[in-house]
């Protein structure tokens, strides 16, 4: 069952909070468990069997294995874990972080140089001209 919450109105923001934690477990014990040299070794000489360990949904395991990051915190990633299985792959969080936006790792920079996202437009998807 979801539950409406106030900040569910906040447009492009997943917030972690105890149904996220809960429901997305097993995946960020997955993307946690590559901090360790013995377990990234075990993922990369055979991903799909390691990532058996791990009791995700279909949906994870997909987001997972095909690096779909937004889609990962969808499922219930939080976004320190899910940076573990980034930088597996070589991402840092600011590369990940422009992943994410869409933006590359050098407009988000700047972009956040610059004082972060403008606020006009993105309090609320209420505010939305085309909703």
């Amino acid at each position: 069952m979801t539950i409406q919450k106030p900040y569910d109105d906040i447009p492009g923001t997943i917030i972690f909070d105890s149904q996220q934690a809960a429901k997305g477990y097993h995946l960020n014990q997955f993307c946690i468990s590559l901090r360790l040299a013995p377990n990234r070794d075990a993922f990369k000489a055979d991903p799909e069997n390691y990532i058996d360990q791990f009791p995700m949904t279909s949906d994870q395991r997909h987001a997972a294995l095909n690096q779909d990051w937004n889609r990962l915190l969808e499922l219930g990633g939080n976004i320190y874990y899910t940076s573990k299985l980034a930088a597996y792959h070589g991402i840092n969080f600011q590369e990940l972080a422009g992943l994410m936006t869409g933006k590359g790792s050098t407009a988000y920079r700047e972009m956040m140089i610059s004082g972060g996202r403008s606020i006009e437009g993105n309090r609320y998807q209420s505010e939305w001209d085309d909703k």
